[in-house]
């Protein structure tokens, strides 16, 4: 006996859900990304990321240091803890410490809609804006966008202030790097003479193994030389 029509097609919307569950990324409990960073072409710093993250919450870290001259300009780290929501990631606090610069941070208030940001002995309390993400936490945000999106438009904090991004989601391809050869959705913002293209990776949650920022004629490239679980 055949389905019959109302059934059958209830079935196609339950099947259709189910894949687009599982097309959202999967974040990895733990995962160590070590990137090189090229200054057009020459490597000029390292760049060592780390993932943390349960059903519920996460935590970002990155810690820069340069090579050569650009070590001169000392370490630097910053961090991003929060919450994972069905909304995608809700930061709570975020820190950035560099030599020889005072320390920016942000607390995110979801309950009350603040944002609290200090920064050289300063402090201001403002309304949470729209969509807001701090600068390591909006990557997570890509990678956990809903199927089928095409931008993502987030406030970026990063302690000292907020800007308006708008990112491109503009397909598939693979993406060669020192650590392997990946499928990765594609991810671009601003223009040909000053733009910024991501590359997340499939495997890896929708992490980045590849981040390409243009400014004028000047590249600089962040691509991922180790990966550990």
């Amino acid at each position: 006996m055949g389905i019959s029509k109302p059934i059958s097609s209830l079935l196609w919307v339950v099947l259709l859900l189910l894949l687009q569950a599982s097309a959202h990324a999967q974040l990895p409990p733990r995962l160590e990304i070590t990137y090189e960073v090229l200054h057009n072409g020459s490597r000029v710093a390292e760049i060592v990321a780390r993932l943390e993250s349960t059903a519920d919450r996460y935590r970002l870290t990155e810690s820069w240091h340069g090579k050569g001259l650009y070590a001169l300009l000392g370490r630097a780290m910053r961090t991003s803890e929060g919450k994972l929501s069905a909304a995608g990631p809700r930061p709570l606090e975020f820190v950035d410490e560099r030599s020889g610069r005072d320390t920016a941070r942000a607390w995110f208030d979801w309950s009350a809609n603040t944002l609290t940001m200090r920064y050289k002995g300063r402090s201001r309390t403002e309304p949470l804006p729209p969509n807001a993400q701090d600068r390591l936490s909006f990557i997570l945000a890509l990678s956990l966008a809903p199927p089928g999106s095409t931008t993502g438009d987030y406030h970026l904090v990063n302690g000292r202030g907020v800007s308006h991004h708008i990112y491109e989601f503009n397909g598939r391809e693979r993406v060669q790097t020192p650590a392997g050869e990946f499928d990765a959705l594609k991810v671009v913002r601003g223009t040909a003479d000053e733009r910024t293209e991501i590359w997340l990776a499939s495997e890896f949650g929708g992490l980045p193994v590849r981040m390409l920022a243009v400014d004028k004629g000047t590249r600089w490239d962040q691509v991922a030389a180790r990966i550990e679980r």
